[in-house]
This record gives C-alpha cells, structure tokens and sequence, in this order.
C-alpha cells in the first residue's frame, strides 16, 4: 500500500495542471499517488490529462463525471473513496508543490490531527514566465529574491509565506498561532474525513464548503487543526479571485446552527 494519495482537484486548466504535476515530480517522497479529481472537464482536457497520466513516473488516477456546474465536493469524495492509501492529501490543480510539500505533510501526520500548510499568490507576470522546464529546475524555491521583488513592486501575493525553514525552532516560532484550515493545503488520515461523511455535497459554488465547513465538522469530532506555515509551501498560479457566495454562507450558518459532525450530504447519503 502507498503512503499517501495526492487529490487534486482540476476543471480545465491543463496548462496549469501540468506545471502542478512537474512540482510533483520533484518530490523527495516518492510513495504516493496522484488522483485528479475532475468536476467536468472538455473533451480536450480530458484527452490531454489522459495523455499527462502516461508521461509521469508516479501511479495517476483521473476521475471524471459529466460537467453539470459546480460539483467540486462531490468528486473530490468520489477520490477519497477511490484513494489506494490511508493518508489523504489536498490541493488544488492550480497549486506547484514544493519539493518538499508531500514530504512535510507525511512526516507531520499524527490520528487525530488535520495539517493544513499555506501558499504564495504568485502574479500574473510571474505565473505566465512559468514552464515545465523552469519548475523542474527549481526556480520557485531558488529565487526568493525576484519573488520578494514582485512581492514589492508587482502583485506577488503573501510572498513571505513561500520561504521554506528546516530549523525547528523557527518552525514552531512561525505556527504557534492557530490558523484556519487552506482547502488546497490540507492533509488528515482517511479514517478521520470519512469520520465526518467527507465533503458537503451541497456546496455547490467555490469557497468555505472545501475548507471552513470542513474545520468545522472535524472540529466537531474533537480533531486539532495544525499549522504547517513555512513547511508544507506551495506557489498558487494566478487567477482572478473568486466571491464568496451567499448561498454558501447562509449554508453554513445552518450547518454551524445544526452542529452535526457527520454529514447526511457527504460520501454516504442517508436514504
């Protein structure tokens, strides 16, 4: 069995996809596997992850359902159920890995604690000067200063948070405050997601229903929220930000109002 499943969430954008799966190829663990999880995506995308998944080294698995809007939750469950080991790992498909991300993840994981690392907004400027070849040779983890530079006078985002530390005292200096769960840095044992139902399958628009609802019910269940900052680091490719549904909060008003751990909306639907 495989240490751990890397669940990557992915709707189109192979372009990014690719930079994302080269991030994976530098890992220094190398016992996982990647599930795309894929909430729709065309024909063309579809062929090339096809493509994608015999060019890599490590085991891929694409899972795909027919696009009827935004289903993100209801296939990312479909990948937990799907996943070949015990240790569940999430990010999304816009999201290059350090090389060191699955890694710090592994070594962190404890039962009963849910790790969650944070990531640099890269800008448009530098995400669009991104290849394939440039990521394998480093550049994101080798090049702190043009990435402090754009943080500066570009629109480089929370560039600080792409500085990676071995030192354990600075480690634990860096997370002694407690911060939310990233929905597309996150990482738990299986038994603990499906001790919660996993996803709510009733968001069905982007934000909180991949992360705070997810907190919230674990949580519930008594499980620790662990910063993994400056550890578990990875480079978010630019795109313009998404809003914050009302639907999705007045959804989960009802839900912290409920207070149920365990969802009746998640993997196993009541009857």
């Amino acid at each position: 069995m495989l240490k751990a499943s890397v669940i990557i969430s992915f709707y189109n954008k192979v372009d990014y996809l690719k930079l994302v799966l080269t991030g994976f190829e530098r890992q220094t663990f190398r016992d996982f596997e990647i599930i795309i999880a894929d909430d729709g995506s065309n024909e063309e995308a579809t062929e090339e992850v096809e493509k994608l998944s015999r060019q890599i080294s490590y085991p891929l698995i694409h899972l795909w359902h027919e696009d009827k809007g935004f289903r993100k939750n209801k296939i990312l469950n479909r990948a937990i159920i799907s996943s070949n080991s015990e240790y569940l790992v999430f990010i999304d498909g816009d999201c290059v890995p350090h090389c060191e991300f699955v890694k710090e993840h592994y070594n962190y994981s404890a039962i009963g604690k849910c790790l969650t690392g944070r990531r640099v907004n890269l800008s448009e400027k530098i995400t669009s000067g991104l290849t394939a070849e440039i990521i394998k040779k480093g550049y994101l983890e080798n090049n702190t200063l043009a990435l402090i530079e754009d943080g500066l006078f570009g629109k480089s985002d929370n560039v600080e948070r792409g500085f990676y530390f071995r030192n354990k005292f600075l480690r634990n200096l860096l997370n002694k405050k407690k911060r939310g769960l990233l929905g597309c840095n996150f990482s738990l044992y299986k038994k603990d997601m499906l001790a919660v139902n996993g996803f709510d399958e009733r968001y069905e628009l982007p934000s909180i229903g991949e992360d705070s609802d997810v907190q919230f019910r674990l949580e519930l269940q008594n499980m620790e929220i662990v910063s993994l900052g400056n550890i578990a680091v990875q480079y978010h490719l630019f795109h313009k930000l998404q809003e914050r549904p009302q639907k999705n909060l007045d959804l989960f008003v009802e839900i912290k109002k409920n207070a149920l751990s365990y969802t009746p909306f998640g993997i196993n639907k009541e009857k």
